[in-house]
C-alpha cells in the first residue's frame, strides 16, 4: 500500500488550477449531496464528507455556498450517480465514477475516452472486485507513533498507518472515515492534507514506458470529461 496521496492530490490540483475544473466538479458533488439530504453538514454525513474533501483542495467558500444555496432553492436539476469499469493497455484496470444529468451522453463519452486510447469498457463487476473501498486520511506534523496513539485512545481501528512524504496517512474501512477524523480533531488536529473515500487497488501494476504513456493519456481523457468525478486505477505511475 502507499500511493503518495499528497502528491496525487497536488498533481490533480495543479492540473486543474488554470481551468477551475476541480471547483466545478466539487460544486456539482456538493449540490447533489445537499439536495439528497439536509443542506446542513451536521445533519447530512454525505455532505459533511464532501465538504471535508473540498477543504483539502482549497475549494473557495463561494463555490461551496453557491452549490448549497442552489440545493436549498429547490433546483429541479437531477443527477444520476454512475460507475463504469474498464481496462487500459496491458490489462490495467480502471474505475470511473460520474454524476450526470444525461446518462446516454456520459456513457458514450466515457466509452470513447477508453476506446480512443487503447482501452475498452467492461461490464459491471469486471474490475471492482480487484479494488477495496478505503478511507484515506492524512495529517501533517504528527509522527506515525503519535497517530497510532491518537487512534488507540479513541478506540478507532485502521487498516494501516504509513509515513508518506511529509504526512502520515491512515488507511481505514469506509465506515471509519468520520471516526478517524473525530479522533484527530479530539487531539487538536483541524487540517487534513488528504480526506478521501477511494477505491484502492489490491495490487498495483507497472507498465512499460510506451504503455504507461498511453495509459496516462487515457486517464487524462477520462478525467477531462465534465461528468466524471473520480477515476481509480491499479497502475503505479511513480508519483
Amino acid at each position: 500500500m502507499g500511493r503518495k496521496w499528497n502528491n496525487i492530490k497536488e498533481k490533480k490540483a495543479s492540473k486543474d488550477a488554470n481551468t477551475s475544473r476541480i471547483y466545478a466538479k466539487f460544486g456539482r458533488e456538493i449540490y447533489v449531496a445537499a439536495k439528497q439530504g439536509e443542506p446542513d453538514p451536521e445533519l447530512n454525513q454525505t455532505l459533511k464528507f464532501v465538504l471535508e474533501r473540498a477543504k483539502t483542495y482549497s475549494v473557495p467558500k463561494h463555490i461551496v455556498d453557491r452549490a448549497i444555496d442552489k440545493a436549498k432553492g429547490g433546483s429541479e436539476e437531477n443527477f444520476d450517480e454512475l460507475r463504469y469499469e474498464g481496462f487500459g493497455p496491458n490489462g490495467s484496470m480502471v474505475i470511473v465514477d460520474a454524476l450526470t444529468n444525461n446518462v446516454n451522453r456520459t456513457a458514450s463519452e466515457v466509452r470513447a475516452a477508453f476506446g480512443k486510447n487503447g482501452g475498452n469498457m467492461g461490464v459491471s463487476g469486471s474490475v471492482a472486485y480487484m479494488f477495496d473501498a478505503t478511507a484515506v486520511i492524512g495529517v501533517e506534523g504528527k509522527s506515525e507513533e503519535e497517530v497510532l496513539e491518537i487512534l488507540m485512545e479513541a478506540d478507532v481501528d485502521a487498516r494501516d498507518i504509513l509515513e508518506e512524504e511529509d504526512a502520515v496517512i491512515v488507511y481505514a474501512e469506509p465506515d471509519q472515515f468520520h471516526a478517524v477524523q473525530e479522533a484527530f480533531k479530539g487531539a487538536g488536529v483541524t487540517e487534513f492534507s488528504v480526506a478521501e473515500l477511494t477505491m484502492l487497488a489490491q495490487n498495483d501494476v507497472e507498465l512499460p514506458e510506451d504503455a504507461q504513456e498511453q495509459f496516462e493519456k487515457m486517464i487524462d481523457a477520462i478525467e477531462d470529461l465534465e461528468d466524471v468525478q473520480q477515476v481509480y486505477h491499479n497502475v503505479d505511475l511513480g508519483e
